[in-house]
C-alpha cells in the first residue's frame, strides 16, 4: 500500500483541500496518509511553515506543495 506524508497544522484551509484530495485518492488506490502538525516541531515549521499544504513520499523523499490536484498526488507513487 502507497504510503504519503501531508505536512499541515490547524486553521489551514488549503491542508483541508489537500486532505479531501487525499481522502479521494485513498479510495481508489488504497494510499495510506500520515498527517503531520508542523507546529509541534520548529524544524518542520522552517521547513514547511510557508508551503503548506506539503505532499511527501517517505519511499522516495520526493514532496510536492500547494497547489495540486489528484494527477499531481498520484505522480508521488
Amino acid at each position: 500500500m502507497p504510503k504519503l506524508i501531508l505536512y499541515t497544522t490547524d486553521a489551514c484551509h488549503l491542508c483541508k483541500e489537500a486532505e479531501l484530495l487525499l481522502g479521494e485518492l485513498g479510495k481508489t488506490q488504497g494510499l495510506e496518509v500520515e498527517t503531520i502538525d508542523i507546529s509541534l516541531d520548529e524544524k518542520l515549521v522552517s521547513l514547511y511553515g510557508i508551503r503548506i499544504p506539503v505532499v511527501k513520499n517517505p519511499a522516495t523523499d520526493e514532496e510536492i506543495g500547494w497547489p495540486f490536484g489528484l494527477s499531481e498526488l498520484a505522480s508521488l507513487f
